[in-house]
């Protein structure tokens, strides 16, 4: 047997809110939606990961979610149009990432990194 995908699942009670900042801030694309679930995410091929922790690093909390993206800085600037305020960073971290921690619209804190 072996897992061939884990997904995320976060409560809550105004799906609609998902939109703005998965899809609009992030750029995800909605992939399926029944009202009373909509699942974002993209259409490439990723690896499985499930990441267990006693702190997010360099004395963090951990984070609920992490997202990789190709442009941190572009991420960045839509999450400040979008008048959501960085909780930790942008940094450069020693083990080879840069990243920065913000709240989705659910209060789940959400790591967004990327590979230097």
């Amino acid at each position: 047997m072996k897992v061939k995908r884990i997904v995320a699942n976060i409560h809550t009670e105004n799906i609609a809110a998902a939109k703005a900042f998965y899809q609009d801030v992030l750029g995800m694309d909605l992939l399926m939606d029944h009202g009373w679930l909509a699942t974002y995410g993209s259409n490439q091929t990723m690896q499985t990961q499930l990441s267990i922790a006693s702190e997010g690093g360099a004395g963090t909390p951990v984070p609920d979610l992490s997202i990789e993206v190709d442009d941190l800085d572009e991420a960045l600037q839509r999450c400040t149009a979008a008048a959501i305020t960085p909780e930790y960073g942008p940094v450069s971290e020693p083990w080879g990432v840069r990243r920065f921690f913000v709240r989705d619209p659910f209060g789940r804190l959400i790591n967004i990194l990327v590979h230097l």
